[in-house]
């Protein structure tokens, strides 16, 4: 239910409540608290908005939301629809009613967004009609999903009173670099009008396991994308015969070592196409993936790389779990309804799933060019560094 979303301030008959004030900026200085290393957003009420689309048609308010939405228990869904957090088309409705094609569903709940790994998010250029940052790991470029304040762009708003921004391209959760955002919609579209020319030339490095060949390496393998488990497969197309069909969008990337310790190499990645985890499904195809990617390691590998990658963020960051968490009414007040509440961070957060050693350094295009500095994993100095 994020097709849309709004602010809401209408009253939920549900006492004590206290509605964010209507506010042009996406984020605020005081939405955020501080904690172990990490950023959170102090807990706010917020509306979605859905319609009911041809899946849902026929189900009764409960069951849709319980089929849909396992993020809760059935027992808050009856107890949201009673109250009238839930409504149809504006208004309360009967926990046994059944809702028809197209109507307007709300649900207005007490939000909870998960931590990020940043104090802020570096600015390394301010122009007129540009933006470049340095984006951190863990925290998404734009609201979706969960993310709506711990973004790149609330950031942004909050601590530099930057908006509107139109980023001109994207970068995973998981992924650090060079990200180049455009003041202006005109400034976005001059962008936008040379990437679907294919005139910018992206450049990354990667931190892979094993000893990757000296020599270039190009990866001609199509990307299929499947969304349900959210993660892409790569299939070779001059390996398949004539009668088999290749799954898949064409993708190609070109890889360079940099440096290696025996352990791990250091890689230029350059993307020519731009697929969903194109890089990264790439360096796993090559046989040498990224050494703490939570999706295209094998387990054994996934396991102990993981535990590394986390160590040694922990150790950087001086980082404790989010779980150790102490509630304070003086950061937010507790929902009677909220199934996170009295915790900052929301049921289904997975600790270890915060940072990828994939890093953006350079986009260029006709007449500009912008760069990111490296990172401090991109020293292959000690095994493991």
């Amino acid at each position: 239910m994020q097709d849309e979303a709004v602010d809401s301030s209408d009253s939920m008959n549900v006492p004590d409540i206290v509605l964010q004030s209507s506010s042009p900026k996406l984020s605020q200085k005081q939405d955020y608290i501080f904690h172990g290393g990490r950023r959170h957003v102090r807990p706010y009420y917020f509306e979605f908005i859905a319609h009911v689309n041809k899946r849902w048609t026929g189900k009764t308010i409960v069951d849709l939301f319980a089929d849909e939405f396992k993020g809760r228990p059935r027992d808050y869904y009856v107890g949201a629809v009673k109250s009238g957090r839930i409504k149809v088309d504006g208004e309360t409705v009967p926990v046994s009613y059944i809702v028809k094609s197209s109507q307007k569903i709300t649900h207005f709940l007490h939000r909870h967004e998960p931590p990020v790994m940043t104090d802020d998010v570096e600015i390394l250029l301010k122009e007129p009609d540009v933006v470049t940052v340095c984006k951190p790991a863990s925290i998404p470029v734009h609201p979706c999903g969960q993310y709506r304040k711990n973004t790149v762009v609330g950031i942004l708003d909050a601590e530099h009173d930057l908006g509107p921004l139109f980023p001109i391209h994207r970068l995973d959760r998981l992924v650090s670099g060079l990200l180049i955002i455009a003041r202006t919609a005109a400034k976005a579209d001059f962008f936008r009008q040379q990437i679907e020319g294919g005139l910018v030339k992206k450049r990354y490095i990667a931190k892979v396991i094993g000893v990757f060949p000296e020599d270039e390496k190009v990866v001609d393998a199509n990307i299929n994308y499947n969304g349900s488990e959210g993660r892409s497969t790569a299939e070779d197309a001059s390996s398949s015969g004539d009668d088999k069909k290749v799954k898949g969008k064409p993708a190609c990337t070109k890889f360079t070592r940099i440096d290696t310790n025996g352990t791990h190499s250091l890689v230029l990645c350059e993307p020519v196409t731009g697929r969903t985890h194109q890089i990264r499904v790439h360096l796993q195809y090559t046989g040498h993936p990224i050494a703490n990617d939570p999706l295209y390691l094998t387990q054994h590998v996934d396991d102990l790389e993981t535990k590394i990658a986390k160590r040694i963020d922990a150790g950087e960051r001086k980082l404790v779990s989010p779980e150790d968490y102490m509630y304070s009414s003086e950061d937010f007040s507790i929902d009677p309804m909220c199934t996170n509440c009295p915790k900052l961070i929301p049921q289904g957060y997975e600790e270890h799933d915060e940072a990828l050693w994939l890093h953006c350094v350079r986009y260029s295009g006709t007449g500009w060019e912008y760069e990111c500095p490296y990172p401090s994993w991109a020293s292959l100095a000690l095994p493991f560094s």
